[in-house]
């Protein structure tokens, strides 16, 4: 995977099926010699190459070399730019309607 930064609805997280396949194993295993497979064994270490790569892409989310009140500081100015522009836009509006 590249060193650039990656948007976060791009980030796999759906761990669920890779859970529910091993606990498939587990439970035909049970029902055998109540031994754990080879099979149960790759989905545990498939399930981890995924976590693995979910966090490696996490870490290249923007923002994420921010601590969490760097973050939240940043966020109230970017709510106070959008307030400000939208305040703007709706100023502007009005001078032009009056001028139509």
């Amino acid at each position: 995977m590249s060193s650039s930064a990656v948007v976060a609805e791009d980030i796999d997280v759906d761990f669920l099926p890779v859970i529910y396949q091993y606990l498939r194993c587990l439970e035909k295993e049970q029902t055998e010699l109540g031994r754990v497979s080879q099979e149960s064994s790759q989905k545990v270490l498939e399930l981890q190459r995924k976590i693995q790569t979910a966090r490696e892409q996490v870490r290249k989310l923007p923002g994420v070399e921010y601590s969490r009140e760097e973050q939240l500081r940043r966020l109230e100015a970017l709510r106070k730019q959008l307030a400000l522009k939208k305040r703007l836009l709706l100023k502007y509006k009005s001078k032009s309607e009056v001028t139509h």
